[in-house]
């Protein structure tokens, strides 16, 4: 009996090598793989299929479902509804007009520009360098947010501006 997982980042069917046991991380997109939302079955040789078990507790469902496969796991196609294909085609659109477009260091899906955050407050204090004679960073300067679709991490940059004027600051611009 072969054992299979899907994962729940690339949705790629993941055979187990029987002697080596399950993945813990993806060897298509590399996350993990240990119960956050993993769909685990069994194919039985003969031609009969099992479902071994669900783990969806991020779902809502605890400890799972045992039961009967669903279609969608039988026929090999992944089923969608006609929401979330608009869904997808608007993120399309957003991530088309962004200047930047990084990959979520968490579970590398494309991350989607939520705002930008001036700092000029009396908090920040820019670092003196005797090197450079003078602040890389003095306020006030732009941060860029972005937010992941997927599983929702933030992370900000400095604006592309700003970044010139750093690189000015520090000298890279006479290299």
């Amino acid at each position: 009996m072969e054992k299979h997982a899907v994962c729940p980042w690339c949705d790629t069917e993941i055979v187990w090598d029987e002697e080596l046991g399950p993945e813990e991380f993806c060897p298509h997109c590399e996350n993990d793989l240990k119960a956050y939302r993993t769909v685990s079955f069994s194919v039985d040789n003969d031609g009969g299929e099992a479902v071994e078990g669900r783990r969806a507790e991020a779902a809502g469902i605890p400890g799972g479902r045992r039961g009967a496969p669903m279609d969608d796991e039988l026929d090999g196609y992944r089923h969608t509804s006609s929401r979330l294909l608009l869904l997808e085609e608007k993120l399309e659109r957003i991530l088309d007009g962004q200047e930047e477009v990084p990959e979520c260091p968490e579970c590398r899906e494309f991350m989607v520009q939520a705002g930008t955050q001036t700092i000029a407050d009396e908090r920040y204090r820019p670092t003196l360098h005797e090197a450079v004679g003078q602040p890389l960073l003095p306020g006030p300067f732009q941060l860029v947010w972005y937010v992941c679709p997927s599983c929702f991490h933030t992370q900000n940059r400095l604006s592309s501006n700003d970044r010139d004027g750093f690189l000015k600051r520090l000298g890279a611009d006479s290299l």
